[in-house]
């Protein structure tokens, strides 16, 4: 038994690691866009001032338009208030888009949470991979993923919901199964883990065409 903990604490430590390199690749490679974009404004100004002392004006609306397409690109679409979700989300939402899944959050963390940064990451980045691998799964019409975070009287409310290609998904001892292979299924029991361990509320409903999550977790 002693074996067997020292095995899943080691694999419990791996997985972190590897999460929190990710998320934060994934977060550096957004700013580094945004610093991008910021180093390039005084050009992009001085560029605008020229054509319209030109008065080449169509030139100066067409300059316009591109410039809102690529900083739509790089814009932080979602200010929660609490500075490691928007960093997730942000980076998350970003991911999504660059693979054609469009993503619908409304999101607000009015109050200092007491748990960590790291679980707050095992949780929002666990739940976005999955919803983003079950969209892409779909054609791109038909790709939707919904991301609803507030409080909930003294509790914070994470509510999930992606469209999925699988009718309805099943159970298997109580779980639903995952489908990206031996070892993936991890960030799920992470995630309930965290949420029992938190003393939360974990719910998973599987529907034709969309599968949700929700949980509730106490913030004090």
């Amino acid at each position: 038994m002693a074996l067997l903990a020292k095995l899943m604490d080691r694999r419990l430590a791996a997985y972190q690691r590897e999460l929190i390199e990710i998320h934060y690749a994934e977060v550096d490679n957004m700013y580094r866009q945004i610093r991008g974009w910021r180093h390039d404004y005084r050009s992009h100004i001085q560029l605008m001032k020229a054509l319209a002392a030109e008065e080449d004006w169509d030139a100066l609306r067409s300059y316009l338009d591109e410039l809102e397409t690529d900083l739509s690109s790089v814009d932080t679409v979602v200010k929660t208030g609490n500075p490691m979700a928007d960093a997730i989300l942000n980076s998350k939402i970003s991911l999504a888009r660059a693979q054609g899944i469009p993503v619908r959050a409304d999101a607000h963390i009015p109050v200092a949470l007491a748990l960590s940064e790291l679980d707050l990451c095992v949780i929002l980045g666990n739940l976005f991979d999955n919803a983003i691998e079950a969209s892409l799964a779909l054609p791109e019409e038909g790709r939707l993923i919904r991301v609803y975070l507030d409080m909930k009287g003294s509790q914070l409310y994470i509510s999930f919901t992606n469209f999925t290609a699988v009718k309805k998904r099943g159970k298997h001892g109580g779980r639903f199964r995952t489908t990206k292979g031996e070892g993936h299924g991890f960030g799920l029991v992470r995630i309930d883990a965290i949420v029992e361990r938190l003393g939360g509320y974990l719910s998973r409903n599987s529907e034709d065409g969309a599968f949700t999550t929700e949980i509730l977790l106490p913030v004090g």
